[in-house]
């Protein structure tokens, strides 16, 4: 077995005696380790179904992977939006948590599941942790995460790498469009990946 250090996934739980079987995305399931107390505790807080970051603990041989929350960066996931991309798309970085200036976060998973979140008002909130924040989330910030959502939609369509600076260049590029459902029509989003390419060009040059 080989230990995988920073590589962030979001995914989906589903709860089995004395294990959680997790869905990552992956060719096989994967498992979330605790503790026999750990274990306890967790189903006051998680049910089958529910989304969740986690931290990968190691990969086996079998391509079987392990799975830890060892901080309250991780855990359940609160309100937000999940979209799911190939995990070629999105590009390895030292961190995968991102608060974008336009209002939203985002948790770009390796295993392309992207969560797009409200950024918390407080610094010591977390997406993570096993509470959930269930408090009504705002018209603007919806409108937000709707936008940031179809960005990365068109982003993925056009093949481009997903990271906080391409999804932040489409989001200012999408302004022009007032309606957010017409940034899925395909003109649209040839338009506005290819002024995101041209600006993520510039910011190298």
């Amino acid at each position: 077995a080989g230990v995988v250090d920073r590589v962030n996934k979001l995914i989906c739980v589903k709860v089995q005696q004395k294990r959680w079987k997790v869905e990552t995305n992956s060719r096989l399931d994967s498992v979330l380790r605790r503790s026999a107390e750990d274990e306890l505790a967790m189903r006051d807080y998680l049910q089958e179904g529910d989304l969740i970051s986690a931290e990968v603990q190691a990969v086996f041989s079998d391509g079987a992977v392990s799975l830890h929350t060892r901080s309250l960066k991780y855990g359940k996931l609160g309100q937000g939006v999940l979209v799911q991309v190939s995990p070629s798309l999105v590009k390895r970085q030292k961190t995968h948590f991102h608060d974008l200036t336009c209002g939203a976060s985002v948790i770009l998973g390796n295993n392309g599941f992207i969560w797009i979140y409200p950024t918390p008002k407080q610094k010591n909130e977390e997406a993570g942790g096993f509470i959930t924040n269930l408090e009504p989330v705002p018209l603007s910030d919806r409108e937000v995460i709707s936008r940031l959502r179809n960005c990365i939609v068109a982003l993925a369509e056009q093949k481009q790498m997903l990271y906080d600076t391409s999804i932040l260049y489409c989001y200012e590029a999408s302004l022009s469009h007032e309606q957010i459902k017409d940034l899925l029509k395909p003109e649209v989003m040839e338009k506005i990946v290819l002024e995101t390419r041209q600006r993520l060009l510039e910011l190298e040059g």
